[in-house]
């Protein structure tokens, strides 16, 4: 292992929100390391090469969901630092066949992130149905994703409005091409055609609904969230819809790493130690995710960070 990311799913683990699978277990689902070993049936995937290991960890490819190409829906799915050890760790085994090749140009630290964090934004953004067909998009809270999927929205040609109650996130969201940004419990003098919500917190769904236009689709995009109390149904009405994002596939991965490369996405990295020297931003063009560097021993305090101060960014455990 090279790099690993820091996600709210790697929290709610730790803390119990979702139900444990294995105990113990090594958290970390956004991987990157160089293959070290391989078995009999690795396929393509040799010694030394670059290798990323995301949240989907197994499926089997034969059940219905598999079938049909909702591998993420699985019934037998298998998921990494959930059920099975994975990068919060010096080295770790996976699955031949869900394994992604990293594309050139991008540092193990920047790569991280786009495993999870981009790779469910791009999902929960092309179920909004809005690439296809333009219009206004609200995305609700700012963190990993929605920083990493916004560029990508504007780029589209989708009007996007931000949604956080950090000044200093709506500074950032305003300077990376939103439209507008500010409080969830705020008024808008529009109405959304989507909204993506990523913050972990029922009333900010219901908010979310409150800004729908007629026809409208809210996709709920995290893996736990606080209950939806006193959900109207005058917010359903008019034909507007709920749809929550579970997992990525392979698919997903693939495509938005495939995309951000073609496009020359190149993620600028802050790179912070603890109780150390910053380094030098990497190169600044396209889709730049903030990316904070923890050391492998220091896991905790990034757990810690992310969720008492989580960034507008992205955080990443490094073994260098």
């Amino acid at each position: 292992m090279r790099a690993c990311g820091v996600c709210r799913t790697d929290l709610h683990i730790v803390e119990g929100e979702l139900k444990p699978h294995k105990l113990p277990v090594t958290p970390g689902h956004q991987v990157v390391g160089v293959v070290r070993e391989v078995g009999e049936d690795a396929g393509s995937v040799r010694v030394g090469d670059r290798v990323g290991v995301p949240w989907l960890y197994w499926a089997c490819g034969t059940c219905r969901f598999c079938r049909t190409g909702l591998e993420n829906l699985c019934d037998s799915a298998v998921f990494t630092g959930y059920d099975v050890d994975g990068g919060y760790a010096e080295c770790m085994i996976a699955k031949s066949e869900f394994v992604h090749p990293i594309p050139p140009g991008y540092s193990d630290e920047e790569a991280a992130p786009l495993l999870c964090g981009g790779a469910i934004g791009y999902r929960a953004l092309r179920l909004t149905g809005l690439l296809e067909r333009g219009g206004r998009l609200g995305l609700f809270g700012y963190g990993s994703s929605a920083h990493m999927i916004l560029p990508v929205a504007v780029a589209k040609g989708v009007e996007v409005y931000v949604f956080t109650e950090s000044e200093s996130k709506v500074r950032q969201a305003l300077e990376a091409g939103a439209a507008w940004a500010g409080s969830a419990r705020g008024e808008l003098p529009v109405r959304l055609d989507a909204a993506i919500v990523f913050a972990p917190a029922g009333w900010v769904a219901v908010e979310a609904l409150r800004k729908l236009e007629k026809g409208g689709r809210l996709v709920l995009a995290g893996i736990y969230m606080t209950p939806i109390e006193r959900l109207e149904y005058e917010l359903l009405w008019l034909e507007r819809e709920v749809k929550s994002v579970a997992n990525v596939t392979r698919r997903d991965v693939r495509e938005f790493l495939e995309e951000a490369a073609r496009a020359g996405v190149r993620p600028a990295v802050k790179v912070y130690r603890l109780e150390r020297e910053f380094l030098e931003e990497a190169a600044r063009a396209g889709v730049r995710p903030a990316v904070k560097v923890y050391r492998l021993e220091d896991a905790n305090e990034a757990l810690l960070e992310l969720k008492h101060r989580p960034p507008a960014g992205s955080i990443v455990l490094s073994t260098r």
